[in-house]
């Protein structure tokens, strides 16, 4: 995908955002929960609870031909110094498989977030895990189980790649 690009979030993208978001529930998502799950969800994430997660976190958008088409967010982990936690990752459900999720986690990879984190930690949906698996994310303290979020804690030590 020659013509993608990421930028930062601004807040004329929250609708667009919101969109691409709400998608994923009721098209990706919903196959692991429950619709009653994914309309509590979409009614969580309107554009002003974008705009909320863009005012802490660093949120950056993928854009193909100025399309939005994806979107993640990297913030501190509840004010940490040295852990971060990456949010809101998702892609448009019909470009899914196509390079456009790893890109993000590449770009959130860089943000300064990231860098100076010992411990980055993501709460995956069923449905992402794997694909956060394959970006080198491990089970938190090696427990495979959901949370009573509905989320798996997966975590990645920036220690370990320091030493490689």
């Amino acid at each position: 995908m020659d013509n993608l690009k990421i930028r930062r979030f601004n807040n004329d993208d929250a609708v667009t955002v919101s969109n691409l978001i709400c998608r994923n529930f009721f098209e990706v998502n919903i196959k692991d929960y429950s619709k009653v799950e994914m309309e509590s969800l979409a009614e969580i994430y309107s554009p002003g609870k974008v705009n909320m997660v863009a005012g802490y976190a660093h949120m950056y958008v993928v854009c193909i031909d100025k399309k939005i088409v994806g979107c993640g967010s990297i913030s501190s982990f509840w004010g940490s110094k040295d852990e971060s936690i990456l949010l809101t990752i998702f892609v448009l459900p019909e470009l899914q498989g196509k390079g456009i999720g790893r890109a993000i986690i590449g770009k959130l990879e860089q943000d300064e977030y990231f860098l100076r984190a010992k411990r980055i930690e993501i709460p995956s949906s069923i449905t992402a895990r794997k694909f956060y698996r394959k970006m080198a994310y491990d089970y938190k303290d090696g427990i495979e189980k959901l949370d009573d979020e509905g989320h798996y804690r997966l975590e990645k030590f920036r220690i370990l790649e320091l030493l490689k």
